[in-house]
């Protein structure tokens, strides 16, 4: 059966949302939902965490509907990034949650415990010198490198030109080699 919003637009249901309408929310969360939900666990890698980041992203969208400018983007894509910076936000306060989500990752046969220390070391290492970073560039490499995404898919979700993105990404390894030369 055909939906009543058929022919309404993505940007046309942002705006009846603003204004208060569920049903408008109900039809966005229908076309976007999977999708939301596809780009959330492949951040978070945790379907109950996804899910979680998915709500939460279109409870954001239903408060904020309002802000949305077409002038900048798609429906589609803002609801992406709602969803993309919501997923981050729980990837962070699940790594603050454990302290070192790594350790219990399982060991391979031929590592020793030497060598297990060796990683932790140069993971902790890595970690301390990340929170020196300028927050944009801390945030895209952690995206890129935690997060699995690509220059490209960081432009689109952060609603960025590439070039941006390829220069803060190129500034923050260079900064992140240098705090570990230092500290070496």
């Amino acid at each position: 059966m055909p939906s009543a919003f058929a022919q309404v637009s993505d940007e046309a249901l942002l705006a009846q949302m603003a204004r208060g309408d569920e049903p408008a929310l109900a039809e966005l969360y229908d076309r976007f939902g999977r999708v939301a939900f596809g780009l959330a666990v492949r951040v978070l890698r945790d379907q109950a965490l996804a899910e979680d980041a998915v709500q939460d992203a279109f409870l954001g969208a239903w408060r904020t509907a309002s802000t949305f400018d077409p002038a900048r983007g798609t429906a589609s894509t803002w609801l992406m990034t709602l969803v993309h910076r919501r997923a981050v936000d729980l990837v962070r306060r699940e790594a603050r949650r454990r302290t070192d989500p790594l350790d219990d990752a399982p060991v391979t046969s031929g590592e020793t415990t030497d060598e297990q220390a060796a990683v932790r070391e140069e993971r902790r290492r890595v970690q301390a010198a990340l929170t020196q970073l300028p927050a944009d560039q801390r945030e895209l490499l952690e995206l890129a490198y935690y997060g699995g995404l690509t220059q490209s898919e960081l432009a689109e979700r952060l609603d960025l030109p590439l070039g941006t993105i390829k220069s803060r990404m190129f500034a923050g390894l260079g900064k992140l080699r240098d705090l570990l030369a230092a500290q070496a």
